[in-house]
């Protein structure tokens, strides 16, 4: 990807009158943002396609219904692997306060991607008027009681349990057992359920799924079928993917890919 890289410029929002600055904007695949920091604190939302950024030493995801925050002067990176309809809101550090000190992946309300599309639709920068200035605060208070992971997918440490979680990002339809999977690397069933609990925060089936459904954005998003998807990701019927699907996105694949993906 190196070789045809875009790479972003950095938004200045150091001079602004404040409170809030939001942002905009549709970015191409293999698009890069150099590790920098801004002085104000930040939501990062794409309201289609998924973005990868890095902070702090952890890689932090943003899929449907989630957003990466990162605090005033914390310096981060961004990936696009794939294209994103790009939402964000700079907030200034008087009004971080209550708001969470580490880069961390939120689950953000309707209400907030509500307020965002909003804005973007009627070219709203910075808040003005009082009913802006009003909506704009109510952002930061969902934000406050937002729902917070360490992120999305979070990596592992020990050689174990990353050698599976590499054999799993490699064949996502790889439908072995927990047991399995625990035997191909010479531990209990248990002590490997132990480790994902401990060093990923959820269960070794949860990891699994939200891989395979980070997987099944990108195949929509490339125009694949259903039927193709479920059968790549290890499903045994169309049905159980769209069940999966639907826990995570909140809406049917079908649905996410007439709304995010604009194919019909």
């Amino acid at each position: 990807m190196a070789d045809r890289a875009r790479y972003l410029s950095i938004q200045d929002v150091e001079h602004k009158a404040g409170p809030f600055y939001f942002n905009w904007d549709e970015f191409g695949a293999d698009t890069l943002a150099a590790p920098h920091s801004h002085s104000w604190g930040h939501l990062n939302y794409t309201a289609h396609g998924t973005m990868q950024m890095e902070a702090e030493g952890l890689r932090f995801l943003s899929p449907p219904q989630y957003a990466v925050w990162i605090p005033p002067r914390v310096v981060h990176s961004c990936t696009l692997r794939h294209a994103v309809v790009y939402r964000t809101v700079y907030i200034v550090p008087a009004l971080c306060a209550e708001l969470p000190a580490q880069p961390c992946t939120v689950r953000i309300s309707p209400i907030v991607r509500s307020v965002l599309a909003d804005f973007a639709a009627r070219d709203v920068n910075e808040p003005v008027t009082p009913a802006d200035l009003r909506l704009a605060q109510v952002v930061v208070d969902q934000l406050a009681r937002a729902e917070v992971l360490r992120c999305y997918l979070p990596a592992a440490a020990s050689p174990a349990l990353v050698g599976v979680l590499e054999a799993l990002q490699a064949e996502p339809g790889d439908h072995r057992s927990l047991a399995e999977w625990a035997a191909s690397v010479h531990m209990t069933e248990r002590t490997l359920a132990r480790q994902c609990q401990r060093e990923l925060g959820m269960s070794f089936g949860d990891w699994r799924q939200r891989l395979r459904f980070l997987r099944a954005i990108d195949a929509l998003e490339a125009g694949r079928t259903v039927q193709e998807i479920a059968f790549d990701l290890g499903y045994s019927t169309a049905s159980a993917f769209i069940a999966m699907f639907q826990r995570e996105a909140g809406t049917t694949p079908e649905q996410y890919r007439r709304e995010f993906c604009g194919i019909t």
